[in-house]
């Protein structure tokens, strides 16, 4: 089965590296024009250059007209938007919830919740401009098997399925809203969590024990399932959050 998004326009946020950059390049490779969004413009810079038909967008994805002012961008671009990725999010270091700085959990319910919401609430009108589209948002399988000392950010995770679920069915049908669920994998999110470029040893072994598959996800991994929930194959799929997590959520 052929997924063509020829003559397509998909906004991807937090598109500079990990799974972002690899759903740039999925839907590129599928034929579609890509507007590479991150607040890291070098980085953003460097994956449009190696697209086909790509524009790079400097945004924070946590300011209302800089997310208003990418979707205009694409628009004005390309003529439209027809799929909407909002990818960006980060973890915090892991640790106990009692020891969490409150501007730590800010960021966290900015990045990964408040982000999500802009990216619907100015995508959805752009979508509809064009007869229809649809929205993957990135969430976690952490929002449905949740890992002690990660409890805000799974807690943000869990509020982008409820956003999904809830939003599929406001903006239906002429708008499909559907999200990937992910596991742990090797992308700068480890960084973020462990403070280490690559994940120990000890832990990957400890979390890997717990995926039936017997590895992380791979960015591709991840990148494959929004393409899909965004195709139009999948044009009966909305409210859809797909585990993409090597089986941990049946564990």
């Amino acid at each position: 089965m052929e997924l063509s998004f020829e003559n397509k326009v998909v906004v991807v946020t937090g598109a500079a590296g990990g799974f972002g950059s690899a759903t740039a390049r999925a839907f590129a490779d599928a034929g579609a024009h890509v507007v590479v969004s991150d607040i890291d413009s070098a980085g953003a810079q460097e994956v449009a250059a190696g697209l086909p038909s790509a524009i790079a967008v400097t945004t924070d994805v946590t300011d209302a007209d800089a997310v208003r002012g990418l979707v205009e961008t694409a628009e004005s671009a390309f003529g439209g938007v027809d799929v909407m990725v909002n990818n960006a999010g980060v973890p915090h270091r892991a640790g106990a919830l009692v020891d969490l700085d409150v501007e730590a959990v800010d960021r966290q319910l900015a990045v990964n919740v408040r982000s999500v919401f802009l990216g619907c609430k100015y995508a959805v009108p752009a979508l509809r401009r064009r007869g229809g589209g649809v929205v993957v948002n990135v969430a976690s399988i952490a929002a449905k098997r949740p890992r002690p000392g990660l409890t805000v950010y799974n807690a943000t995770k869990g509020a982008v399925i409820t956003l999904t679920r809830g939003l599929a069915v406001e903006v239906a049908p002429d708008v499909r809203v559907n999200a990937v669920n992910p596991v742990i994998a090797e992308t700068g999110f480890v960084k973020s969590l462990t403070g280490s470029a690559a994940l120990p040893d000890d832990l990957r072994a400890d979390w890997v024990a717990g995926i039936p598959m017997a590895r992380t996800a791979s960015a591709r991994d991840v990148a494959t399932a929004i393409v899909f929930l965004a195709c139009d194959q999948a044009g009966f799929l909305t409210g859809v959050c797909l585990d993409v997590d090597g089986g941990r959520s049946i564990q």
